[in-house]
Order: structure tokens, then C-alpha cells, then sequence
């Protein structure tokens, strides 16, 4: 397929999507599908509206607004409460669809938005954390720091500290980023691991570091988006934590880019173990480079020359993993399901557990991420 003709299709995919979806009932979802319980409040489903509103602001078209709305306000109550959504569970994942409140109140200047947000905020004000600091990942993983959770917490957090709190948390959630640098990097590959114990004592945890054992992609990948999403809202008054983080971003790239395939441009789910039998090239993670990436270069935080790399990602996931199935529907495959650390399932951060996990189709966490590298394509053109 020529560039033209993947970008065409693209459109048609996310069409496809929104129409034979709704907040009860989302055709990504594949975790709540094959559960068969009814949709909660999710960070799936924040990743995929927050790619629709992203079209909405790039295309103007005014149907991916309508589908945004329509999906938020399945859940947000006129009095700001929202449906299913505790934060006394403290999970930094179901803090990840809040961002899209900012979007949908400076549109609207609906009054249950704010308060909406207010109920997101108040989880951070308690959520645990770790001595040094650090939002523990969820309430049931005490001392644990992942990767993913700088993309579920902090954009939000940032966002509203700037814009409602006159700045005041800013300093920690950059402190927050500084940790991980400072405990979860491998200065030998400078790629981060997946988790980090403070208290060392998890299965999975090493002894000595505390980290878990494998760079997983599609952490690596939520991971380099929330550097770039935090800084697209963090005033750069904070002169020595925007650069600083912005540093480490740029570095993150550098360093990820050498594990990039040079036949497809995909990366490996398991980074560092290129070929090895039962690793495979992953459809989220490669996709979330390649936004990161787009997105940097065009906010001016990453070199102009990055974006060849990630223009490779795109298409090349798109080559290998987008197509149309004989009824003629579209379907991206590739698409980890699931993977964490710890839990009823023994997941050790092995690498024989990591490609255990099963490999699906539509999955919003590789769908919206590549939408969004989409939106980032049509933004250039």
C-alpha cells in the first residue's frame, strides 16, 4: 500500500470503530468484551476518546466531538459524579480518561467537567506513595512504581496544577519523573524496566535494584508519550524541571531508536531480545513511539530528524499489521492484550511471561495509540 492509501484506510478503521461503538458497549475494549461484564470508567477507553478528540481538534470534523461527549457523559453525572469511577481504589489507571474533561470543559464551560475533575484530583491528594515520593501504581501494589502509570497520572496531574493550582504540585510530579530516571534506567541500554519495588520485596523485584527483570515495550512506550504530554502542559516559568525533563526525553529516544528494526521499524515486545523465539514485533508499543515521537518533533522538544524514525514505526506497523478482513472490515493486529507485574497470576516480568500474554486485534491499547500517531501524520501533511 502507498502512504496515501494507509492514511485513507486509517480514516476508514476509526470510522468503522466509532460506529459500532458506545460507552456500554466498545468495540476496543477487548479485555471488557471477553469478560462479558459491563463497561466501567477505564483507561482503555480514556486512551481511545482522547484520540478521537484529537482528531476532532486536527480534522475539525465535528463527529468525533459528538462521539467524545456522547462517551463521557455515559459516565459524568450532572453532578460531577461519575459512574463506576472510585478514587478511594487508588489506581492511577482510572485517572488517565480525566484529561479529556479539560478538553470537553473548555468546549462546553459545563459545570459537572469541573467538578469531575475535582473528584480525579482528590484521588491524587491520598493516593499512597512510595517514601521517596512516588504514586504507588495501585493501592493493591504497595511500593511499586510502573512505567505505565506516568502516562495514566501525570499529564492530568500536571494540567490541573497549572491551570487550578497556581503550579503548586508541579515541582513533585517532575520529582516523581526524576525517581524513576534515577531507579528504573539501565545505564547500560538506557532503556527503563517495567517496575520498581522500593520495598524490594515482590517476587519479581531484584534484591539489590528493586527493578523488575525485562525493558517491556508498550511500558517504554506509555512512558516516552507522558514525558512529552507533561511537558505540552507544564509552564516552562519552571525553567530547570521543563528542560530537565525535556533532556530526558530526548535521550529516551535516542536510546530506544537503537533497538528499532531496520527491516520493518517495529519494535520487539521484550526490547532487548530481538528474534529470540517467542518474541514478537508489538502494533501499541511501536505506536506509542511513534506519537511520542511525531507529537515531540512538532512541539519543538525533539530534533526535526527524529521524525523519520517514527514516520518508519507507523508505516511499518501499518504495513505489517493493518488489513481487511474478507467482509471487508478493517483490523489492526499485534496488539499485546494485557501485561503487569505481581497480581493472582504469579506475573514474574519474565521474558517467557511477557509472550505468554495473548496477541489480539482492535485492541484500544494499540488502536488509539496508533490513531493518534495518525492524528500527528495528517497534522504534518
Amino acid at each position: 500500500m502507498t502512504h496515501e492509501e494507509i492514511l485513507t484506510m486509517l480514516g476508514d478503521y476509526v470510522d468503522y470503530l466509532i460506529a459500532n461503538s458506545s460507552a456500554e458497549a466498545p468495540l476496543w475494549n477487548i479485555e471488557k468484551v471477553r469478560s462479558g461484564k459491563p463497561n466501567k470508567w477505564n483507561y482503555i477507553d480514556g486512551c481511545m476518546v482522547t484520540a478521537t478528540l484529537s482528531l476532532y481538534h486536527t480534522t475539525g470534523d465535528k463527529k468525533y466531538l459528538d462521539f467524545s461527549k456522547q462517551f463521557i457523559d455515559y459516565f459524568v453525572q450532572p453532578d460531577g459524579s461519575i459512574k463506576t469511577y472510585d478514587p478511594k481504589e487508588y489506581n492511577l489507571d482510572n485517572v488517565n480518561q480525566g484529561k479529556n474533561l479539560f478538553i470537553l470543559y473548555d468546549l462546553y464551560g459545563e459545570e459537572k467537567y469541573r467538578k469531575a475533575i475535582e473528584l480525579i484530583r482528590s484521588q491524587l491528594a491520598t493516593q499512597p506513595r512510595t517514601k521517596e515520593g512516588n504514586f504507588w501504581h495501585k493501592d493493591i501494589y504497595p511500593w511499586q512504581v510502573w512505567l505505565d502509570g506516568t502516562y495514566m497520572a501525570q499529564p492530568f496531574y500536571m494540567e490541573y496544577e497549572t491551570r487550578f493550582n497556581k503550579m503548586q504540585g508541579c515541582i513533585d510530579s517532575y520529582k516523581q519523573f526524576m525517581n524513576i530516571q534515577k531507579h528504573m534506567r539501565d545505564e547500560k541500554t538506557g532503556l527503563y524496566y517495567h517496575g520498581y519495588d522500593e520495598s524490594r520485596q515482590m517476587y519479581w523485584a531484584d534484591p539489590v535494584t528493586g527493578c523488575s527483570p525485562n525493558f517491556w515495550l508498550r511500558a517504554m512506550g506509555w512512558f516516552m508519550v507522558a514525558m512529552v504530554d507533561v511537558l505540552e502542559r507544564m509552564d516552562e516559568q519552571l525553567y530547570n524541571e521543563y528542560r530537565g525533563i525535556q533532556a530526558m526525553l530526548k535521550q529516551t529516544i535516542e536510546d530506544v531508536h537503537k533497538f528499532q528494526d531496520e527491516e520493518t521499524g517495529m519494535f520487539w515486545q521484550v526490547m532487548d531480545h530481538p528474534g529470540i523465539e517467542g518474541n514478537y514485533l508489538e502494533t501499541s508499543g511501536t505506536a506509542l513511539f511513534a506519537y511520542a515521537v511525531l507529537k515531540g518533533v512538532r512541539l519543538g522538544l525533539l530534533p526535526k530528524r527524529m521524525a523519520a524514525w517514527a514516520e518508519k514505526a507507523f508505516y511499518g506497523t501499518c504495513d505489517k499489521y493493518l488489513s481487511k478482513n474478507p467482509d471487508g472490515s478493517l483490523q489492526l493486529g499485534g496488539i499485546c492484550l494485557v501485561a503487569g507485574l505481581g497480581g493472582k497470576d504469579h506475573r514474574d516480568g519474565s521474558l517467557a511471561y511477557y509472550f505468554s500474554e495473548p496477541v489480539v486485534c482492535n485492541d484500544a491499547k494499540g488502536v488509539g495509540p496508533l490513531v493518534l500517531a495518525y492524528t500527528e501524520m495528517i497534522a504534518s501533511k
